[in-house]
């Protein structure tokens, strides 16, 4: 299935791209976003990351009309402050971020990201990293299971779930998703079964999470990207779930407030220290009526962009 960008526009036209600007896509993926903002560049450079290697050798080939304008990065956009200080860059003008899985990911049964397929347990995005879903299935303590479930999976049952892995472990390992869906399933009440969505997504979501530490890695790219933007630069983020938005809706919160000033301190509003960033969406893009009907992905997709307007 071909990857459709969410947002491709309202992100690109977000950014107020300068020709001559520097920029960096934090999570290249097949290069929709990368691909409308090289085109807009003249004398100006992106740096394009991506932690998984197939996703970042099929962009090259797409945007291979672009080469002398975009420079591609195997890395983590976590640590997309230090991998850009090694090539002598230490302000940019705008970052975006698209999260979560990208299409092709999900429609790889090997990469074994989805529940519509079975396949072993992996959900890497980094292949060269040694934790995968199986060790994470088949390694981990209930306690710790049941924690991930409900913090990154919200999921109700988490208990019920986490124990059913542990019966089936100690029988034999859970080695793929089509066997993890079967101990989901039993774990859940007829009820849960005959609701609308399959009852596995929210299990495998906290899973992929974990195994990729997304939340902790983009606390980690964001506080890098705001720290990296120059005057008038942008970050615009795409979320695809509410704990992601609410580490993005916190974090742009935190950096756009001024800091507290004690009322009865005799200053001046010239003497008070002022914000250096301005929220550029108080609430969320979401995708058109037009997009919600081309692109399922879209109809969770939530658009967040803050601008730094001072040193």
């Amino acid at each position: 299935m071909e990857h459709v960008s969410v947002l491709l526009h309202e992100t690109v036209d977000a950014l107020n791209v300068d020709p001559e600007g520097i920029y960096v896509d934090g999570t290249l993926g097949r290069g929709g976003h990368a691909g409308l903002l090289a085109s807009k560049l003249k004398g100006g450079h992106l740096y394009a990351f991506d932690k998984d290697e197939q996703a970042l050798a099929e962009s090259q080939e797409n945007l291979k009309e672009f080469r002398d304008r975009i420079t591609f990065i195997h890395s983590d956009f976590r640590a997309m402050r230090d991998e850009l200080a090694a090539r002598g860059i230490t302000g940019v003008n705008g970052i975006m971020m698209d999260l979560g899985v990208s299409s092709p990911q999900f429609d790889d049964p090997e990469r074994g990201f989805s529940y519509r397929y079975d396949a072993r347990l992996d959900m890497r995005m980094d292949r060269h990293q040694e934790k995968d879903a199986w060790t994470v299935v088949n390694t981990y303590t209930v306690g710790q299971l049941i924690r991930i479930l409900k913090d990154y999976g919200e999921e109700r049952y988490a208990s019920s779930i986490a124990g059913n892995i542990e019966k089936a472990r100690k029988i034999k390992p859970v080695n793929t998703t089509g066997e993890l869906v079967e101990i989901i399933r039993k774990s859940l009440p007829d009820k849960e079964l005959r609701k609308k969505g399959h009852p596995a997504k929210q299990t495998f979501q906290a899973l992929r999470i974990e195994v990729n530490d997304e939340l902790g890695a983009l606390r980690d790219g964001l506080e890098n990207a705001l720290e990296l933007l120059v005057p008038g630069g942008r970050c615009a983020v795409i979320t695809f779930h509410s704990l992601e938005d609410r580490i993005v809706k916190q974090t742009f919160k935190d950096y756009s407030s001024a800091p507290f000033v004690e009322p009865k301190l005799p200053l001046t509003v010239q003497q008070m220290e002022q914000a250096s960033f301005h929220l550029v969406t108080a609430k969320p893009i979401t995708a058109a009526e037009e997009e919600l009907q081309e692109n399922h992905r879209s109809h969770s997709a939530k658009l967040r962009v803050i601008e730094r307007i001072r040193g």
